[in-house]
């Protein structure tokens, strides 16, 4: 069989570069050798790209940097060369793949910047293209553009942090009026609450925009819903469909945190979540709809509130979801009848039917 020839990025310039690594580590493990020659382009959180041909294990902890087992890679925009120029001691070379896997979180890889990259180079990869990463990594135009077809979601206000420092007394005020507190504080384009603080009164509000502000000069601010929080795992491309089941978080801390998401698992996760069939079925059919209006092709995990059982409220959309031993994506679809390698390859099959 003429085995498939794929790219698999991760790491990245982002604070959730740790995250991608144990994600790609787990997404690598679970590709068919038999399918595909794999090839593993690491990337540093200084930017630097390099095809990593040493132990897998060395990916998890970050120690393949150190390798020997690496030579400089660059993505090439010539169509022409459809790959990666790899550099040598004597010369360089084209490694010409079929599909690009980004298993990249956060900025700088699942924010469209990296899928331009992959566009203009007219490769085939995995997910989300340009537009619709950029815009489901923008909360705030998300919240925007999916109230402008009626779908509800949690109150919500956003400014930019130099405004807010000119005249934080103004933004104070409109929270106040708008939303009360409690609210969460977070950075309008980051993923995996990272920079997201719960807010209870106005003294906490100076500290958390700050720490918000760290991630990106945009500021997201939101109702704190008291509710079940539960997501839907979507895949396809112009007919997209929801899994069956739906999953729910019982978080350990006071909100579903970075470390409760990818590194403490003591959060507990209820496959099918403890809802109702007919509320399970209106979520599938809002996730799928949220999707389509968004252009997102490929995968995506919808993420939800559920307020007194029945109140449906949509909070976000990744494009590119953990893929780690405890992520909740692959598990929705082991749940609901698709393996964790049979995923993989129906996103690929995706992938290449977008080429």
């Amino acid at each position: 069989m003429n085995r498939k020839k794929i790219a698999v990025l991760f790491g990245g310039c982002s604070s959730e570069h740790e995250v991608s690594r144990v994600s790609a580590y787990s997404v690598i493990s679970n590709l068919s050798k038999e399918k595909y020659e794999i090839y593993r382009i690491g990337i540093t959180k200084d930017g630097r790209w390099y095809l990593y041909e040493g132990p897998l294990d060395s990916i998890p902890d970050g120690s393949w940097e150190q390798s020997e087992q690496k030579r400089p890679a660059y993505l090439t925009p010539d169509r022409g060369a459809a790959g990666f120029a790899v550099c040598g001691p004597d010369r360089t070379e084209i490694l010409k793949v079929d599909c690009v896997f980004p298993v990249l979180h956060g900025r700088n890889g699942e924010d469209g910047t990296v899928q331009g990259l992959l566009q203009l180079s007219g490769l085939p990869f995995v997910g989300c293209g340009t537009l619709s990463s950029a815009v489901c990594m923008d909360k705030a135009v998300t919240h925007t553009l999916l109230a402008g077809v009626g779908i509800k979601q949690a109150q919500y206000l956003w400014f930019y942090y130099s405004r807010y420092l000119k005249n934080p007394d103004k933004v104070r005020i409109k929270i106040g009026a708008r939303l009360g507190y409690p609210v969460f504080v977070k950075p309008a384009g980051s993923g995996s609450s990272v920079g997201v603080s719960r807010v209870n009164s106005e003294e906490e509000l100076d500290a958390a925009v700050r720490l918000a502000a760290t991630e990106g000069e945009k500021i997201l601010v939101e109702e704190a819903v008291s509710g079940q929080e539960v997501e839907c795992a979507v895949l396809g491309n112009e007919e997209p469909e929801a899994a069956a089941l739906i999953g729910e978080i019982a978080a350990s801390a006071a909100f579903y945190d970075y470390d409760d998401k990818y590194k403490s698992g003591k959060s507990r996760l209820y496959i099918p979540a403890r809802l109702s069939d007919e509320v399970t079925q209106e979520l599938r059919a809002i996730a799928v709809r949220a999707y389509r209006t968004l252009g997102c092709r490929g995968f995506a995990r919808v993420d939800f509130f559920v307020r007194g059982k029945t109140e449906i409220l949509l909070n976000e959309l990744n494009t590119i979801p953990g893929f780690t031993p405890i992520s909740m994506y692959p598990k929705l679809w082991e749940a609901s009848g698709l393996s964790y390698g049979g995923l993989l390859d129906r996103l690929i099959e995706l992938a290449l039917e977008k080429a």
